[in-house]
């Protein structure tokens, strides 16, 4: 019985966002079950409702009391899901990677992927959840700027810090890296490094090592639309530095629901988000709808 409860929850919390894959992303137009099935992967995907495209323009570009551009979103999209290389605007084959890691993400299966098992994602992956930056303002201004998923536990939630420090000399491994911003004009530019090599770039199983550098640089050149040009830097798994290209659009506030803004939305294999997908215990997260 908690089980069921659970699960229902579940699809309720993701129905507030009124989804995609299905039906119309641009309205919110739900799809026949909120759900997704992707190389034997089921995951919830109701949607969420973003800012139409002649919305796009409706405003001008806020900004921040301290007059830097407002990129705080909610904002939906911006990263890869299924395939760094597509998602990030190249063509096949165009990601520099090196033989063993070409060799390592033919071999891996989406199921098997850590994200699908709750595990965090990295920087550059995203969902079909809303995410947002949070400014921390203090005395001494803008200090830290926070990157928050709706998807909390297995989001990535990054700390910016912006209060010009410089990488520490001796970094712990980490799922997100260690980020130190600072602006150019109307620019974010973010600065990370000091990952761990476990996460998947995306569901294709793109690997990379802990000698990863990313440079993202978040501009939002009209009010509905937040664009993160990145320069990949990888000498463990990549030929050479790369540059991929991600767009977010504004999240629209659900008229029915009222919701404008980050649900609450758990991530816990098997129970929240294993049972709302059909997962059954004790298989795996990839084995499709329970029987």
């Amino acid at each position: 019985m908690r089980q069921i409860v659970i699960a229902i929850a579940s699809v309720l919390i993701a129905a507030t966002h009124a989804y995609a894959q299905g039906g119309d992303f641009t309205t919110g137009t739900p799809a026949a079950d909120g759900k997704t099935n992707e190389g034997g992967v089921v995951f919830i995907n109701p949607g969420t409702p973003v800012l139409r495209d002649n919305e796009i323009n409706s405003q001008p570009v806020p900004r921040l009391p301290d007059g830097h551009v407002d990129l705080t979103g909610p904002w939906v999209g911006g990263g890869a899901i299924a395939d760094i290389e597509r998602d990030g605007g190249l063509k096949a084959g165009e990601l520099p990677l090196l033989p063993w890691a070409k060799e390592l993400r033919d071999k891996r299966k989406s199921q098997d992927d850590p994200y699908t098992a709750c595990m965090p994602m990295g920087p550059l992956r995203t969902n079909p959840y809303p995410w947002k930056l949070v400014m921390s303002y203090t005395s001494k201004g803008l200090t830290h700027i926070f990157i928050l998923h709706e998807l909390m536990d297995d989001g990535v939630h990054r700390t910016v810090f912006m209060d010009g420090r410089k990488h520490p000399a001796g970094m712990i491994p980490s799922w997100v890296g260690h980020s130190i911003g600072r602006w150019d004009g109307d620019a974010l530019v973010v600065d990370t490094v000091g990952f761990n090599d476990k996460f998947w770039f995306d569901r294709r199983g793109t690997p990379h090592t802990d000698q990863l550098h990313i440079v993202e640089r978040y501009t939002r050149p009209n009010y509905g639309t937040l664009v993160n040009d990145v320069t990949l830097e990888d000498p463990g798994a990549l030929a050479h530095p790369v540059t991929l290209q991600f767009k977010s659009r504004l999240m629209r506030p659900d008229r029915e629901t009222g919701s404008g803004d980050l649900m609450e939305f758990i991530c816990n294999e098997d129970n929240q988000y294993g049972s709302a997908g059909g997962f059954r215990p004790g298989t795996g997260a990839g084995n499709g709808p329970a029987k």
